[in-house]
């Protein structure tokens, strides 16, 4: 099983980033995807999450600038990042599965948002 993030980078406050994790070795079109992060001496956070049917969920702190989604033709989740904050650097994974403590964790992808 392999989830390969990409898209990270250096942006600057109100900027935008998208993410894209490709996914192989799962049933992809049958597995809610999400994207966490983790910030620098902080816990990790589920960000957003997506169901095979499309049904999405956020937490707070992103709702109204970022969005998830899908393409199960291409076993890809994406993750569109917009009006971007400092306070959302971090290392952002993605992940099968609705919970923070469940599912397979793919490798980080590096954002940096500067003030």
């Amino acid at each position: 099983v392999q989830l390969q993030a990409s898209g990270g980078g250096l942006v600057q406050a109100g900027g935008s980033l998208r993410l894209s994790c490709s996914a192989s070795g799962v049933i992809f079109n049958l597995n809610t995807m999400g994207w966490a992060r983790q910030a620098p001496g902080k816990q990790r956070e589920l960000v957003a999450t997506i169901t095979p049917g499309s049904t999405t969920n956020y937490a707070d702190s992103v709702k109204g600038r970022f969005t998830i989604s899908r393409d199960n033709a291409k076993d890809t989740v994406y993750l569109q990042m917009d009006s971007l904050k400092p306070e959302d650097t971090a290392v952002y994974y993605c992940k099968t599965g609705a919970t923070i403590g469940r599912g397979l964790w793919g490798q980080g992808t590096l954002v940096t948002v500067s003030s």
